[in-house]
């Protein structure tokens, strides 16, 4: 199960959830206090900002960045629950967990993962540039991007409510 939450939130909802596995997306990650029940093994870190292009001064999300997420969620193990992160809760953290979900089920339908964020969180407005990017790794063939354009903007918010997403 993946758990997703604004940062003000994280440690309530690794609490909360017995998580074992945090994935934090978010600029200046040193400011992320990881929970104590959390070992270090068990939380990526992905320091970027929240754009969707390149810009003078920022930190875009990038391929590499992607592929570490795929990495780290491909291993974890599943026993556990994981929580993905990011400042506010709304757009970093929601491409995570979409890009969780495509990646752990391969054969799962695309818009189906993107409707279920959408109903679980009105404010969800996955970054388009992550799913763009994972697209192309994980081969969906334009299918993330057409599901996260087809579920629309998330309604205008501060912080995302915490939400879970079944993998299956």
């Amino acid at each position: 199960m993946i758990h997703v939450c604004s940062l003000a939130r994280l440690h309530d909802t690794v609490t909360e959830t017995g998580a074992k596995h945090v994935v934090t997306l978010m600029k200046d990650v040193a400011m992320v206090r990881r929970p104590a029940s959390i070992v270090e093994a068990n939380h990526l870190l992905l320091d970027m900002d929240d754009i969707t292009a390149v810009m003078d001064g920022y930190v875009p999300p990038n391929e590499a960045h992607v592929k570490k997420l795929i990495d780290f969620v491909t291993a974890w193990d599943r026993a556990a629950p994981i929580v993905v992160h990011c400042y506010a809760g709304i757009s970093r953290s929601t491409a995570g967990a979409f890009i969780t979900a495509c990646a752990l089920n391969p054969k799962r339908d695309e818009l189906t993962i993107a409707r279920a964020i959408r109903s679980f969180s009105p404010t969800a407005q996955p970054n388009s540039r992550l799913v763009a990017l994972a697209d192309v790794i994980l081969g969906r063939k334009g299918r993330m991007v057409d599901a996260v354009r087809a579920i629309g903007p998330g309604l205008a918010s501060y912080e995302g409510h915490p939400f879970r997403l079944e993998l299956e």
